[in-house]
């Protein structure tokens, strides 16, 4: 069985999750970070400098990083959901001063207790 590609309400369930992480992101609000990730030892965060394998090395990093130069700009931003409860959220990004260009990924799967990140990836590439 296919499960339904991008249904528009569940669409824009994802939308608005991702858009609160991502001014949770930019405006270092730690708290929302940290109930946006699934609070499990399977959950795998590689960063562009870090591999954090599980909730309590995601929410350690999210404590100790600087709240300094985290504005950027997004581009190419692909949602895409898998029937009611499964999504994937891909994005590129660019900081102000920089030639590099981020990718990010998000993989979201909706719990009891809302949507959360089980998977991210976060990259750069430099010209």
């Amino acid at each position: 069985m296919t499960p339904e590609i991008n249904l528009p309400d569940v669409l824009l369930e994802v939308q608005a999750v991702f858009d609160r992480y991502e001014d949770a992101l930019v405006h270092n609000k730690v708290e929302v970070l940290d109930e946006l990730f699934w609070d499990s030892p399977t959950t795998v965060r590689y960063g562009a400098t870090e591999n954090l394998l599980g909730y309590a090395a995601i929410q350690a990093f999210r404590a100790g990083r600087a709240a300094t130069g985290l504005a950027r700009t997004l581009q190419n931003t692909v949602l895409t959901t898998y029937g009611r409860d499964f999504a994937t959220a891909q994005t590129e990004f660019v900081r102000e001063g920089s030639t590099a260009i981020g990718r990010q990924s998000q993989t979201w799967v909706r719990f009891p207790t809302g949507w959360r990140v089980v998977a991210a990836h976060v990259s750069l590439l430099k010209p």
